[in-house]
């Protein structure tokens, strides 16, 4: 009997360290904010963490886990790593210890199998005395007092962890999209009276909501949201822009193309199903008319720039559900520059030349957006002859506000881009020059 409960004890420990879990390896990706380690493992496993001082040090303990031959990252070492180590701890458990320069405040999740990824073991490494992940606040009002410039938040989709759609030449989306958003930056800086802000200016991720807020942060005046997608079908080309839509999508493309990216939180991130979409939905449903219009504004613009370069896809501005352009209060949109899917248009995605003329074409539909709505307070309004504002009151119609300044129904339902006469309290209307 004794020999026999033995040979059991025996079989359920060599069957447990069989099935022990395995870190396979460690992707090392470095943000202005934070530092993100994505650690693939083989399957769920449990694990803690705690700091230790002088030397700054951060401790992972994974139960039951072993590292496997081949694992180790390249090179870990930035602003906050120095060194990665790692061993085993009496009873089996792993343990890697993070060397850090400076101390952090960690954030660790788990995140489940998704696209070309397994399980993986995410740890965010901010700065102890920073802002973390916080999004920045909005400028005081005694700055939005004075003339300043229009803002462009430019956002290079994707990125980090999240590599995007990858074409047959293993053109990846997150490098065209940040080449394009760094040469529209450029050309948008170099415009009197107009600056960009890009939601990330290097290869690390960045949440859907996260660059949401970055916008709104900045106080930017149009969100651009710069895409390379795949569709299934090989042979579709061409180029599109995209607004939000809380009816359905325009058309499959649109339905599909919206669902790969709003999964793309599955990848780089937190999955979005436990986020507050309740909030956000009501958020929206809150939100000015005139930002939906102004979306819808801006987008056509830029569609009549990109058919210039090259073949548009769907023949005109699609709709669709895209988590990244639900901001209640900043116009936005989301552009396919074209499908790494289809060889040809891959081929050109990766042209310096063709990332060019495509930043070009976006600058032109923004400049033509901006110059027929300049944003109150900005120097693009001053410099067209000054624009005065009219804050909505209770008992405010628009027919009396047009006869107060002087200026006709029409001209001010195309200035501020209204359908119709419907207003709201506390709307900021834009009053052109007589």
């Amino acid at each position: 009997m004794n020999k026999l409960i033995s040979l059991l004890f025996v079989c359920l420990l060599s069957s447990s360290l069989a099935h022990a879990a395995r870190v396979e390896g460690v992707r090392v990706w470095t943000a202005p904010d934070h530092t993100r380690l994505v650690f693939d493992v083989d399957g769920p496993v449990e694990h803690k963490l705690f700091t230790l001082q002088n030397p700054e040090r951060l401790v992972i303990d994974v139960k039951g886990a072993r590292w496997s031959d081949g694992g180790d990252p390249d090179a870990v070492e930035n602003r906050q790593l120095l060194r990665l180590r790692h061993g085993t701890r009496e009873g089996g458990d792993l343990r890697v210890v993070l060397d850090l320069k400076v101390p952090v405040r960690p954030k660790s999740f788990l995140l489940k199998p998704s696209q070309q990824y397994g399980h993986r073991l995410v740890i965010d490494l901010f700065d102890r005395d920073g802002d973390g992940d916080k999004p920045r606040v909005a400028k005081s009002a005694e700055d939005i007092g004075r003339l300043r410039d229009v803002v462009v938040a430019v956002d290079a989709g994707h990125g980090g962890d999240d590599p995007g759609a990858i074409g047959r030449g293993r053109t990846r989306e997150k490098d065209v999209t940040l080449a394009i958003a760094r040469r529209l930056k450029s050309l948008i800086d170099a415009e009197t009276g107009m600056r960009a802000v890009l939601t990330r200016d290097g290869d690390y991720y960045v949440g859907l909501r996260k660059r949401m807020d970055k916008a709104r942060g900045e106080r930017a005046d149009l969100f651009v949201s710069i895409h390379a997608d795949a569709f299934r079908d090989k042979d579709v080309s061409g180029s599109s822009v995209y607004v939000l839509s809380r009816k359905g999508a325009s058309s499959e493309a649109a339905r599909w193309l919206a669902a790969q990216e709003n999964a793309s939180d599955l990848v780089g991130g937190v999955s979005l199903d436990d986020k507050d979409e309740v909030l956000a939905s009501v958020l929206l449903d809150l939100s000015q008319s005139a930002t939906q219009q102004a979306s819808a504004a801006a987008a056509q613009e830029v569609y009549q720039e990109l058919r210039r370069v090259g073949r548009v896809h769907g023949g005109r501005v699609q709709r669709a559900g895209f988590v990244v352009l639900k901001s209640p209060d900043v116009p936005s949109m989301l552009v396919e520059t074209g499908f790494i899917s289809n060889p040809r248009e891959e081929r050109k995605l990766k042209d310096p030349s063709h990332q060019q003329r495509i930043a070009q074409a976006l600058l032109g539909g923004i400049k033509e957006f901006f110059d027929h709505a300049p944003p109150p307070g900005t120097l693009l309004a001053h410099a067209r002859g000054g624009e005065r504002q009219h804050v909505i009151k209770v008992g405010d119609t628009l027919s009396e506000i047009a006869e107060r300044y002087q200026v006709t129904l029409g001209t001010l339902r195309r200035q501020n881009q209204l359908q119709g006469d419907v207003i709201r309290v506390g709307q900021v209307l834009r009053i052109p020059e007589g």
